[in-house]
This record gives structure tokens, sequence and C-alpha cells, in this order.
């Protein structure tokens, strides 16, 4: 069956927002640091998931990110088995990860998943809410209030939860750290969503044309 124009965008937009989220869980076990500020490497892919987030809102609506929010975290959930039955099978003698390397990167990472699950569906379902509150007050007007003011609220219940369960609750920072954890990620989130606002108008502009390229589009 032939794709519409629209259904390929999803599909597109879909595809990308879901390796993103599932790369961020993977990686996210790693701390850096900037300067005096301690984050989680799993921050990276994150900013693309906000743009993607808010064009898919922009197109298909409040409904259309609530079905990616549950396809994505069945998705991660999905990972977590796989996971978590990978480190129950030894590994062979002749292989160079070892039992205990491979459970102190993916072992983390399962607490990492259980944190964020909890902090994706709640940061994305205020953010989908909060940009359709905006969408309405606005109009097709000023993108970039909708996009940011969503990301501002929904990354901050976001940062702290993920955080607190993956890294406070396990013991493996004290609190402080935490605090400054949390707090300098929703920072930096911020300002990455920030400066990647131009990227919000090049892809509405460029999914905008393609789609009323297509006949049987209406906006």
């Amino acid at each position: 069956m032939k794709l519409t124009k629209k259904q390929i965008v999803f599909t597109l937009l879909g595809g990308i927002f879901i390796t993103n989220a599932i790369v961020a869980e993977l990686i996210g076990g790693k701390l850096i640091s900037i300067g005096p500020f301690i984050l989680s490497v799993g921050i990276l892919p994150w900013p693309i998931v906000f743009v993607v987030t808010d064009l898919i809102n922009e197109y298909f609506g409040k409904e259309g990110v609530k079905k990616l929010t549950m396809l994505t975290t069945a998705l991660i959930l999905y990972t977590f088995l796989i996971l978590f039955f990978a480190m129950q099978i030894p590994a062979n003698s002749i292989s160079s990860v070892s039992n205990e390397a491979f459970q102190q990167v993916f072992g983390q990472s399962m607490w990492i998943i259980i944190g964020s699950i909890i902090a994706f569906v709640c940061s994305q379902l205020i953010d989908a809410t909060l940009f359709v509150f905006f969408k309405k007050k606005t109009g097709d007007k000023m993108i970039w209030l909708r996009s940011t003011g969503s990301t501002v609220i929904s990354q901050l219940f976001d940062s702290f939860i993920v955080a607190g369960i993956a890294f406070w609750l396990t013991g493996k920072v004290s609190t402080a750290d935490y605090i400054n954890m949390a707090s300098t990620g929703y920072l930096f989130k911020l300002l990455l969503a920030v400066c990647l606002t131009p990227l919000i108008y090049l892809g509405h502009f460029a999914i905008k044309k393609y789609l009323q390229s297509n006949s049987s589009y209406s906006s």
C-alpha cells in the first residue's frame, strides 16, 4: 500500500524520535563534567527529541504525540527486557567484554530506563498539552514561543525525575550532586532548545512545503 506524504512525514519523524530516545537511555550511565557541573552524556540526544516532538505536535496534534510517546515507552520497555536477559547470560571466556564490564555499563542503564520511562511519559504529555495551549493563543505565529514555552516546564519535571531515580535513589550520587546534576541538565536542555529553535522553523518550512505539494493534504 502506498503511503501518503503525511504518513511518510510521521514515519520519518517517529523514527528519529524513537532512535534518539532509546540511544539516550543506553548511554545515560556515563557522567561527564562541564566545568564544575555534572551531566549525564545521555542528555545529548534529547534536544533532537524536543525538536521532533514540536514538529509532530504542529502537524499531527496532541494525539500524534501521545501515540508516539506510548509506542516509544513500549519500545524502551522492550529494550529493558532485552538488557535484563542479556545480563543473565554469562560471557564466554573469549569475550572481550567481561560480565562485570557489561553489568557496570548496562546495569546502570536499567535504572536510567526506569526513571526515564516515568519522566518521559510525564514530560511528553505536559509538553504536548502546553504546546497546544500556546498554539491556541498564538495561532500560526510565534512558533518559538510554543516550542520553548512547552519545553521550559516539561523538562523541569523530566530532569529531576530521571536524575532522582537513576542516580540519587540508587545511591550513586549525593543529594548535593543530584541537585547539581538535575539543575545543570535542565539548564543545558533549555539552552540547547533555544539554540535549536532555527531547526524548528526549518523543519516547519520543509514539512509544510512537502505536504502542500500533495493536493490531498489539507492543514
